[in-house]
């Protein structure tokens, strides 16, 4: 099951080796702690998987003297905490619990918006997202503009979920018996219902499913499904829409196979649609910029250790009129893409400021299975320039209601009343 939602981390067997990712990460991996967690649980996850805190039966040694300016000032404060939690705390203390939330508040407590920790149960879904498929039944869900239940806004073709039926508009009233959204004790909500029916290849779930007020079982196998992250049209004068819905696995190969079977049907110019999309990989955005770009320098970035490097163009290049879609949530690789393209005034950009991120992050898993997700170098444009609180201001900026944005995000937006697209429309037929 989708959610809409991803983020620019490192392909999983490079994680050694750090490889530039340029996501927004908020949106997936959200972190929800308190002051108290980031400021003093913040950095015991090491202490309580080498097993450095003991309970309180079996302490026998005094408390740490905290030293102002020692090095290991943090584990000291940290390790008299536990030891007053083990000796003194009435209710259960669950030691798992424990360490996520030391270390996600520890990563807190960096204070940048673009590190994060995700925890063992959920690390699986995380490199899932990075290949462009999962194990599911093939939906994206919302919970908005519904009071009871989780409507499904769209089916995957020819996926489990398409197969038995369900269509865009069902609500999902219940997993496997227990209710979603209902208002009771025991419902569950969006996120443990995506939970629950994602699962092991060729395993059932069943699902109480309303259907224009019809309400029945549908048990549903699930099995991997392909996310479309790119996908194309061709609209009128010619012009060949392709909507680019992140950066992952794959997405510079399938951008440049729609770019030339748009090409072979008689597009004349090409619309990039980058609208909430989140990044991903630096090398799948390099390779599609060295495709539409003449030589010259593509992304620069210097990382933890100062090292600079700067990836160049080749002298191919695609000349056509070009124009992108951007919106404020258009971040990170999908923001570079359309500075480059900008840059190199190879593009026009029309719709919203973006949001400006200028630091790139990898992932580094844990001994228990859980990871880390931090940032260790920084980025600019072709020219040097950096994205980072500004964000990139369109040739031609035009704003969308609150309205059209929703039904935007949740592909509800008809193309007649979408003024971003066809002003870019209007740009691309009318130079």
């Amino acid at each position: 099951m989708e959610n809409k939602e991803y983020e620019f981390k490192p392909l999983p067997e490079q994680a050694s080796r750090p490889e530039i990712r340029i996501v927004h990460i908020t949106k997936i991996w959200p972190v929800v702690l308190s002051a108290l967690l980031a400021g003093v649980l913040g950095f015991c996850l090491c202490l309580v998987l080498k097993g450095g805190l003991r309970s309180s039966q079996q302490s026998s040694t005094p408390g740490y003297v905290i030293k102002p300016g020692s090095q290991e000032l943090w584990q000291a404060k940290l390790a008299e905490i536990k030891q007053d939690v083990d000796r003194y705390f009435i209710g259960e203390v669950d030691e798992e619990k424990l360490a996520d939330a030391a270390a996600a508040g520890m990563i807190e407590g960096l204070g940048d918006e673009w590190s994060y920790y995700i925890p063992a149960d959920e690390y699986a879904s995380y490199l899932e997202s990075v290949t462009n498929s999962y194990v599911g039944i093939g939906v994206t869900i919302s919970a908005e503009n519904v009071e009871q239940g989780i409507e499904i806004v769209d089916v995957t073709p020819d996926s489990p979920a398409y197969q038995a039926g369900l269509e865009t508009g069902d609500l999902i009233l219940a997993v496997e018996g227990v209710p979603v959204l209902d208002g009771s004790e025991e419902a569950i909500d969006i996120n443990e219902t995506k939970n629950r029916v994602r699962g092991q290849e060729g395993t059932d779930v069943t699902l109480t499913v309303s259907h224009e007020g019809q309400v029945r079982d549908v048990t549903i196998t699930r099995a991997t499904i392909k996310t479309v992250n790119v996908s194309w049209e061709m609209l009128e004068d010619g012009v060949a829409y392709i909507h680019i819905r992140n950066f992952e696995q794959d997405a510079a190969q399938d951008s440049i196979a729609a770019i030339e079977a748009a090409r072979e049907q008689g597009a004349v110019s090409l619309l990039f649609d980058v609208r909430y999309n989140p990044g991903g990989y630096k090398h799948e955005l390099v390779k599609l910029l060295d495709y539409l770009l003449p030589e010259g320098p593509l992304f620069r970035s210097v990382d933890y250790s100062g090292r600079e490097n700067v990836d160049e163009s080749d002298a191919s290049c695609l000349d056509m009129p070009m124009a992108v879609l951007v919106n404020y949530d258009s971040y990170s690789a999908a923001e570079f893409f359309a500075a480059a393209l900008q840059e190199y005034e190879a593009a026009a950009i029309v719709g919203e400021q973006t949001y400006g991120k200028g630091r790139f992050q990898t992932a580094m898993s844990l001994s228990d299975g859980s990871a880390i997700n931090i940032s260790i170098g920084q980025y600019t444009t072709p020219k040097g320039v950096s994205l980072v609180g500004q964000g990139i201001t369109p040739d031609y900026v035009v704003e969308l209601s609150d309205e059209q944005k929703q039904d935007l995000y949740y592909s509800r937006l008809e193309k007649q009343d979408d003024d971003q697209l066809q002003k870019a429309i209007e740009v691309l037929t009318n130079p």
